[in-house]
């Protein structure tokens, strides 16, 4: 599908975490700056997070409470090889049935992500926007 712009992408993260019920993990790929936060800034919206979403670029994870008991455990893993010293907390929140996933730069933990994970990728198109491909989740269910 083609997002043209940031209002698109946070809309189609908010339409798809108004869907999430806990125990999805999600995997985005996209470079720099294809729309991965802003992406999971609108799946917060969807799932009652008011906080402010940042790029865990720097922290590496950061967690918020959602709606229904549910959380948004959002990883980024660009920096890291391998996920090291997180990759107990990863683990727990993958297994964790009240927890939604978000992990960006996955490239270097695929062996820890389960079969059956939600993949989005963006690819940024200039002057066009950005093309969304989404595996492992039906979009064509949800509201739009």
């Amino acid at each position: 599908m083609l997002v043209k712009t940031a209002e698109e992408m946070e809309t189609l993260g908010r339409e798809i975490g108004a869907t999430l019920k806990g125990g999805e993990v999600i995997e985005l790929i996209g470079d720099v700056g294809a729309g991965k936060t802003t992406f999971t800034r609108g799946l917060a919206l969807g799932l009652g997070i008011t906080s402010p979403i940042t790029s865990p670029s720097f922290t590496i994870s950061c967690r918020y409470p959602a709606r229904d008991e549910l959380s948004l455990n959002h990883y980024d893993f660009y920096r890291l090889s391998n996920p090291g010293v997180v990759a107990m907390e990863l683990a727990e929140s993958i297994s964790d049935p009240r927890a939604i996933t978000v992990i960006e730069w996955g490239e270097s933990i695929q062996d820890v992500l389960p079969k059956n994970h939600i993949i989005i990728r963006i690819n940024y198109m200039p002057d066009v926007g950005r093309t969304v491909e989404i595996s492992g989740y039906d979009y064509s269910t949800t509201e739009n």
